[in-house]
C-alpha cells in the first residue's frame, strides 16, 4: 500500500492550501535529488510532488477526500497516468520541480465525472511545464536591485532530432493501436457508473505514428538536459522568499508548445547591520553617556551613505527615532519605507583619569538640581 499524500507532506486532512504549499517546499528541498543523501530521494521527491498537485487542486482533493487513497490511485490509472505527462513530466526528478503548466487530472475528473460525451481530448500541443529554482542575494542586492547571472541546468528539446524522438530520415507508420488518431477510447464499468474514457495512446504516445529508429541521442524522449545561463533581473525592494517569474524559461513543450516559466524564488540574507520588516529597517546605533546625557548630532550609517540625526539631550538607552524614507525601497510603488534608529548608551569598561574626574564632579554636582556652567558640561562631554 504506497503512503497516503497527507502522509508524505505530514499535513493534517484539514490542512489549508497555504499549509500545504509550505510543506512541500520544506519536503522537496530537503528530498531534492541533488542535494539529498537519501538512497530513495528521487522517488520520494516524484512522490511529494504528485502529492502536492492533487491536495493544491480543489477538484482533485475533493474526489481524494472522497475516493479515499487506494481507490482514487486505481482510478489514475485506468484514466491517466501522471508520471507518463510528456516532456514536463520528464522535468521531475531534476534540479526543478514542476509548478504548473495545468493539472494532469484534468482528464481523470473528464472520465468519471464528465458527461456523456466520454471527454473532450486534449487540444492542440502540451505546453512545458513550469520550473522552480532558488537564488539568494544579500539585502544590499535587494534595496539597489540587480542583476544577476545564474546557471541552471534545464530539460531542453534534443538539438539532434529537434525535439521529435527520431532522426529526420528514419520511416514512419500509421500506429495500428490507435489508427493514427494518437487516443484510444473504452468503455469501462467503473465505481461511478459506465463511463467513457478517452486516452493518449501508449503505443505512439499519443503522435498517432510509428517510427523505425529513435534518436541516440535522447533516446526517443525529444528531450535532454543542458546547462544554461540566465540574466536575472532583481527589482529594488524586493523581499525574502518572493518568486520573479521568467517567461518561456521552463521546460520545453511539446514540438510546436509553449515552453512552461522559469519560477526564481528569492531567498534575501539577513545583514549585520540592519533588520527587516516589511519595507522599513532597524539599525542599532551606540552612543556614549555624555552623548546620551548632554545630547548631539550624530552619523547613522544606511545603504545611500551616512546621514546627520540629533539626540536629544537625557536620551535613554533603548530608545528608537524615525528616519522618514530611509528604509527599503516599496516595490512596484513609489517612495521609500523608514529607518528606525535604536541608540544603545555604551558604558565604558575603563576609565583614564580625565574621565574619572569629569564624571566625579557630575556626581559631586548633585545632576539637574545643581547649576553648573557651560564649561563643566563641555569638560565631561569632551573627555568621552
Amino acid at each position: 500500500m504506497s503512503e497516503d499524500f497527507y502522509e508524505v507532506l505530514g499535513v493534517s486532512r484539514d490542512a489549508s492550501e497555504d499549509e500545504i504549499k509550505q510543506a512541500y517546499r520544506e519536503k522537496a528541498t530537503e528530498y531534492h535529488p541533488d542535494v539529498s543523501d537519501d538512497p530513495d530521494a528521487e522517488e520520494k521527491f516524484k512522490r511529494i510532488q504528485k502529492a502536492k498537485e492533487v491536495l493544491t487542486d480543489e477538484e482533485a482533493r475533493q474526489a481524494y477526500d472522497r475516493m479515499g487513497h487506494e481507490r482514487f490511485e486505481q482510478a489514475e490509472k485506468r484514466g491517466f497516468d501522471a508520471s507518463q505527462g510528456g516532456a514536463g513530466a520528464g522535468a521531475a526528478g531534476g534540479p526543478f520541480g514542476g509548478a504548473g503548466g495545468g493539472s494532469p487530472f484534468d482528464d481523470i475528473f473528464e472520465q468519471f465525472f464528465g458527461g456523456a460525451g466520454g471527454g473532450r481530448g486534449r487540444q492542440g500541443p502540451r505546453q512545458g511545464q513550469d520550473l522552480q529554482t532558488r537564488l539568494t542575494v544579500d539585502l544590499e542586492d535587494a534595496y539597489f536591485g540587480t542583476e544577476r547571472e545564474m546557471t541552471v541546468t534545464r530539460p531542453e528539446h534534443c538539438p539532434d532530432c529537434d525535439g521529435e524522438g527520431h532522426p529526420p530520415d528514419a520511416d514512419a507508420e500509421t500506429c495500428p493501436t490507435c489508427d493514427g488518431r494518437g487516443q484510444q477510447t473504452t468503455v469501462q464499468q467503473t465505481p461511478l457508473g459506465r463511463v467513457q474514457q478517452t486516452q493518449t495512446c501508449q503505443r505512439c504516445g499519443g503522435d498517432g505514428t510509428l517510427y523505425s529508429e529513435t534518436c541516440s541521442t535522447c533516446g526517443g524522449d525529444g528531450i535532454v538536459r543542458e546547462e544554461s545561463t540566465l540574466d536575472v533581473d532583481i527589482p529594488a525592494g524586493i523581499r525574502d522568499g518572493q518568486t520573479l517569474r521568467m517567461n518561456g524559461e521552463g521546460a520545453p513543450g511539446d514540438p510546436g508548445g509553449r515552453n512552461g516559466d522559469l519560477l526564481v524564488e528569492i531567498r534575501v540574507e539577513d545583514d549585520e547591520r540592519f533588520d527587516r520588516d516589511g519595507d522599513d529597517l532597524l539599525h542599532q546605533r551606540p552612543i556614549s553617556f555624555p552623548q546620551a546625557v548632554f545630547g548631539d548630532e550624530i552619523e547613522v550609517e544606511t545603504f545611500d551613505g551616512d546621514v546627520s540625526m540629533e539626540v536629544p539631550a537625557g536620551t535613554q538607552s533603548g530608545e528608537t527615532f524615525r528616519l522618514q524614507g530611509k528604509g527599503m525601497p516599496r516595490l512596484q510603488r513609489r517612495g521609500h519605507g523608514d529607518l528606525y534608529v535604536q541608540v544603545q548608551v555604551v558604558t565604558p569598561e575603563s576609565l583614564n583619569e580625565e574621565q574619572r574626574e569629569a564624571l566625579e564632579a557630575f556626581a559631586e554636582a548633585g545632576g539637574e538640581d545643581i547649576e553648573v556652567n557651560e564649561g563643566f558640561f563641555e569638560k565631561i562631554k569632551n573627555s568621552f
